[in-house]
């Protein structure tokens, strides 16, 4: 006995409606992630963040987080920030 011939895939009946439904949604959370990340600074880069840093700065011995190294790239200033003299 010969089965009848039925079709499945995501071209036909249910499954068309829910690859738009995905497609749908995908595309309007792609939306959503991409209207917040352009949102303005909560801090400013140059605003102490620590009481100790606001104490520093009022006495003249401030020393930067940052220093670039000898490609130019910003890396951390642990030499001048944890020597003694400093």
């Amino acid at each position: 006995m010969k089965m009848p011939y039925r079709r499945f895939g995501p071209a036909h009946g249910r499954g068309r409606s829910r690859l738009v439904f995905a497609v749908v949604l995908g595309v309007g959370f792609n939306v959503m992630l991409g209207s917040t990340g352009c949102q303005k600074l909560l801090f400013k880069p140059d605003d102490p963040r620590t009481q100790f840093e606001v104490h520093d700065r009022m006495r003249q011995r401030y020393i930067p987080d940052t220093e670039e190294d000898v490609f130019g790239e910003p890396q951390p200033a642990l030499r001048a920030r944890l020597s003694p003299d400093a």
